[in-house]
């Protein structure tokens, strides 16, 4: 499979927007709630911190069977500020049957939240994904985020089982 490349994803609700580096500012404040950091810990980016990480993230991976796919999420009716990210990490795997596979992550600024954006965000993403040919998608999810679990499980993921650096692996194979 060749690279994917990002591109807008609408959904019934959301534009998924391709990051660029100047949203480092907006996001530094949808991010800068602490309570955000419950489950995947550190603590919140400066808008400086983000302008360093999204810059190295726009450029992509040096690695290029790795593509690094990453959105911010606005309302489409709404007034057009970023409400939180998506983003995937697309490779092959040959220990999935020489399948594409996406890890995928999500989250939302806390004054969002509830509203049902990680979902619809979530379930957009990995439709997105399956148009583009990916075989397998996958979340890492705390065992203790039930509303994380819940967002997995609405994107049509169901835990595996299986523990990586202390959160429990969801997996989406499509076909199955």
């Amino acid at each position: 499979m060749t690279s994917v490349r990002t591109a807008v994803i609408e959904t019934e609700r959301l534009t998924l927007s391709p990051l660029r580096v100047e949203h480092a500012r907006e996001m530094a404040g949808v991010l800068a709630d602490p309570a955000l950091h419950t489950f995947i810990g550190g603590r919140p980016s400066t808008e400086e911190q983000l302008r360093v990480r999204y810059t190295r993230m726009v450029a992509g991976s040096p690695d290029p069977a790795f593509s690094w796919c990453n959105w911010v999420l606005t309302e489409r009716d709404g007034p057009g500020e970023l409400a939180g990210t998506v983003q995937a990490t697309v490779t092959p795997h040959r220990t999935l049957r020489d399948e594409t596979v996406a890890e995928i992550s999500w989250v939302v600024g806390t004054p969002w939240q509830g509203r049902g954006f990680a979902t619809e965000a979530a379930r957009g993403l990995v439709r997105w994904l399956e148009e583009r040919g990916v075989g397998t998608v996958i979340a890492h999810v705390h065992p203790e985020h039930r509303v994380s679990g819940a967002v997995a499980a609405a994107a049509g993921l169901s835990p595996t089982g299986e523990w990586h650096d202390g959160e429990v692996r969801w997996r989406l194979r499509f076909g199955e």
